[in-house]
């Protein structure tokens, strides 16, 4: 199936409704589209002669055709048939982190109730020089666009300033340099990278957490960068308070800057990234299955995008028409719950009691006798490992507030550090759960 012929025949039939047979036959019969991402549409002119009516006299009618069909603005770029071969050329070369600095800008990212507080403060730090927020931190569960973010600070500098030295790493990658410069005698090579960089961008920051040195050298980069007023910023899943085995000294760094969180995306966000990838990708959704896909995947950006992939590749492999049934089988699988694995708190806290020789409702209840604290505390820290449930979740669960799960479970961890013996119970613990999945 022909994506790019399907839309500039809707474009066509669109223009019919204002501009005679005659006019359309004449200039647009032998044109073809030859591009379409989420915010361009390139038509190829067979000659300069057209192009150049086109671009004078019809470019407004084409981009208004494009914006009935996708519901967002899509630039026009026209070319002739003898700027085709180096078009496609150009676009070959591209690297892998070029098409990351085109995908990923500010003008794609979709803005919404959910996320614009982070898109504000990432647009700030790309486009002032003043370092106000410095540093960023920016958290929030996967796929809501995070990394997009940091993507669209380093394409927004290098366009303003074309010599900026940009480092983006992530953080389980800054551990692995740091071992491997260590093992070469390379520890020099890696502090310039990072200590000499202007723009310094840290993706998922809640890795190097419990890695001592990798903790020790991070203190010393920041501190350095931070002094000479070079701009940094952080993503994580969580804010810097719940990074359980962060650093004081660097969590109050984090802590020292601007901190912005982004959550799940709501209906009408969901529905404009929906239309945004389709667009991107040639393929034009009836309304109700963009309400489909809106209406039943919620939570993750990358899974709706990944929908709209879903659909596509079924459209094309298919040939079928495009309605909610088809789109409804093409991702059925994607509705299954990324949690149906994954232990309740009640299976935690029924295994942690057993280990422990107590009744569930001990952990749960207000009793402080010493084994039964040990045991809460206990329950606590692996309901926050295992599930990801937030600390004020927990809390509630416990009904107890978010400050005293924290400390609980900061307790467990410290001892884990300096008692092999509660490693190896909670590892018991742990086989336990999940040998009830």
């Amino acid at each position: 199936m022909d994506h790019l012929g399907e839309v500039w025949n809707q474009v066509l039939e669109i223009l019919s409704g204002t501009l005679t047979p005659v006019a359309i036959n004449t200039w647009f019969a032998d044109c073809r589209a030859v591009d379409l991402t989420a915010d361009r549409f390139v038509l190829e002119a067979p000659s300069a002669f057209k192009k150049n009516i086109i671009e004078t006299r019809f470019s407004g009618a084409l981009q208004s055709a494009l914006y009935d069909i996708f519901s967002s603005e899509i630039a026009l770029e026209v070319i002739d048939a003898g700027e085709t071969q180096a078009y496609k050329a150009a676009a070959e070369k591209k690297t892998p982190e070029d098409e990351r600095d085109e995908e990923y800008t500010f003008e794609r990212f979709v803005v919404g109730s959910s996320n614009k507080f982070a898109y504000a403060a990432a647009r700030a730090v790309a486009e002032e020089t003043t370092k106000r927020y410095n540093p960023l931190f920016i958290y929030g569960e996967s796929g809501l666009g995070k990394t997009h973010l940091l993507y669209a600070i380093r394409s927004e500098l290098k366009k303003r300033h074309p010599d900026f030295r940009i480092v983006y790493v992530r953080g389980a990658d800054f551990t692995n340099e740091l071992i491997t410069a260590i093992q070469t005698g390379k520890n020099l090579e890696f502090r310039e990278k990072y200590r000499n960089s202007d723009l310094f961008l840290v993706d998922d920051i809640q890795f190097i957490a419990g890695k001592q040195s990798t903790q020790e050298e991070f203190f010393h980069t920041f501190n350095t960068l931070y002094e000479a007023n070079r701009q940094i910023v952080f993503t994580s899943d969580r804010p810097p308070q719940e990074i359980l085995l962060l650093a004081d000294r660097l969590r109050t760094r984090f802590e020292s800057g601007l901190i912005a969180d982004i959550q799940p995306p709501t209906y009408e966000t969901r529905v404009a990234i929906i239309k945004g990838k389709a667009s991107q990708m040639g393929l034009v959704l009836p309304d109700a299955v963009t309400d489909y896909i809106a209406t039943n995947i919620t939570s993750n950006v990358r899974q709706i995008e990944g929908a709209v992939k879903k659909v596509y590749a079924y459209k094309s492999l298919e040939d079928c028409e495009l309605n909610v049934a088809t789109a409804a089988k093409a991702i059925k699988d994607m509705f299954k719950e990324k949690t149906e694995n994954i232990p309740t708190p009640d299976i935690i806290i029924e295994e942690t009691a057993k280990c422990f020789n107590l009744n569930p409702d001990d952990l749960k209840g207000e009793r402080r006798t010493k084994n039964m604290a040990f045991a809460r505390q206990v329950s606590m820290y692996l309901i926050r490992k295992i599930t990801n449930l937030s600390l004020n979740d927990i809390g509630v669960f416990y009904g107890r507030d978010h400050s005293t799960v924290l400390s609980s479970i900061r307790r467990i961890e410290d001892s884990i550090r300096i008692n092999a013996d509660l490693a190896k119970i909670i590892k018991d613990i742990t086989s336990n759960i999940n040998a009830r999945n």
